[in-house]
């Protein structure tokens, strides 16, 4: 029986109204990732970065999954080998649309994290500058999410997935952030088949065995099933 790794990236949720990544008219068109997505900017404007995660933690909590993420949580709970599902997002989706145990490797918008002590707990709606942490009272709350220049979480347990992997399937990343980039490689490597299902070619396409293009919402339930039925 497979061992399935499943990579998701913002393209998943785009059909629910989450802004992608990269795209035109995307999440951050109108805000350099510098000044958002970086420990420099947090430090150089804390407000600003704050204001920009209060934002989408509240678009986050509005929007339902669509098609894609209720495929995904059916292959979980129904495909007879393991299903291992790795996301770039830091929306609740996945989890809305019935999966458990998805891996967080960005972190999650719904999560805030002390800086000074590394103590982590739920965010509120509105995080502003100087937010205490609840366990040391340092004034040093920011998002737990990975910015660029941080470490990816649970990257010891992702690397061992991968590394038993016989079928690697990366759905709406654009192919263009690491190490997730790279994780194709490592599922070749060893021995997996790898399939990449996007609205569009990815910046690593070259790397994959197997390609489908379209809406995530038609392509991954029609994945799913020949998966489950085959």
């Amino acid at each position: 029986m497979e061992n399935i790794v499943i990579l998701t990236g913002a393209g998943i949720s785009a059909e629910s109204g989450m802004g992608t990544f990269r795209g035109a008219g995307g999440l951050w068109e109108n805000r350099r990732v510098e000044d958002v997505a970086t420990p420099e900017g947090f430090a150089r404007d804390p407000a600003l970065v704050h204001a920009f995660y209060n934002a989408r933690r509240q678009r986050a909590a509005q929007v339902a999954p669509n098609a894609a993420h209720m495929a995904i949580a059916r292959l979980q709970r129904d495909y007879p080998g393991t299903v291992t599902l790795i996301t770039q997002n830091v929306d609740a989706l996945h989890e809305k649309g019935g999966s458990g145990d998805v891996i967080h490797m960005h972190g999650e918008l719904a999560g805030a994290l002390c800086a000074a002590c590394d103590h982590r707990w739920t965010a509120p709606d509105e995080m502003q500058p100087g937010h205490p942490c609840p366990a040391c009272a340092a004034p040093a709350a920011r998002p737990d999410v990975v910015w660029f220049g941080e470490m990816p979480y649970h990257m010891e347990r992702i690397l061992d997935a991968l590394s038993q992997a016989t079928l690697f399937a990366a759905i709406g990343t654009s192919g263009q952030v690491y190490p997730a980039a790279g994780f194709v490689q490592e599922a070749y490597t060893a021995g997996a088949h790898t399939v990449e299902i996007n609205l569009e070619p990815s910046a690593v396409v070259s790397d994959f065995a197997e390609t489908r293009f379209g809406p995530a919402t038609q392509t991954v339930p029609a994945w799913v099933e020949e998966l489950l039925t085959r």
